[in-house]
């Protein structure tokens, strides 16, 4: 039986002759634009958000909630300063979304037990249809007004990503918490303390 070595004349002559395969080079101008690319887009989306008077930031914790004056899906209007004094849970939500399913419930639980003491909740339906917002809220029994935004000026005015995304307000008016993303239940409950505590 015969060992080969790697110093052996003609093993290391075929390796030598080997041509070494790499992977072809792109042109620099696609590196260039590769990198340039995502921050073109951060600039027009924060564009975008300042032009329909919104900010990327959004609702700023601390700060006075966005104003809003919009239909519900009887076509009534729901002003969110006819709540002032109240504390309120502003949801943006959709009926295609999961996480709302799972929310839902939590909501109108919530809403019932501390009915005493003032919770208003608001629903905002975002890129959705009136037809299936309203059998979304009749499936699931919630009976808090949701209101269309159908050119998204509010959603934009509080920075939503995408639903779900609940704002809680406090009865001064000021926003108190920030869900971005399914709440649980302890979340809702820490949120909940924050805005029903008394003045």
């Amino acid at each position: 039986m015969t060992t080969l070595r790697v110093t052996d004349p003609l093993v290391s002559t075929a390796f030598a002759e080997e041509p070494a395969h790499r992977a072809p080079a792109l042109p620099l101008r696609y590196l260039v634009a590769g990198a340039v690319a995502p921050l073109v887009l951060l600039v027009l989306w924060g564009a975008l958000l300042l032009s329909r008077g919104g900010s990327p930031a959004g609702a700023i914790i601390g700060a006075q909630a966005p104003a809003f004056a919009l239909a519900d899906l009887d076509g009534n209007p729901v002003r969110l300063a006819d709540l002032r004094g109240r504390p309120v849970i502003v949801n943006f939500w959709a009926s295609s979304c999961g996480p709302c399913v799972e929310e839902f419930p939590m909501l109108s639980a919530a809403l019932e037990r501390h009915a005493s003491e003032g919770l208003a909740i608001v629903g905002i339906v975002y890129r959705d249809r009136s037809e299936s917002a309203r059998e979304f809220m009749t499936r699931f029994g919630a009976t808090w007004p949701a209101v269309m935004d159908p050119a998204e000026t509010v959603a934009a005015r509080y920075g939503v990503v995408g639903p779900p995304e609940s704002y809680f307000i406090g009865r001064d008016g000021l926003v108190a918490g920030r869900q971005i993303g399914q709440l649980t239940q302890s979340d809702l409950d820490r949120q909940l303390a924050a805005i029903l505590a008394r003045e």
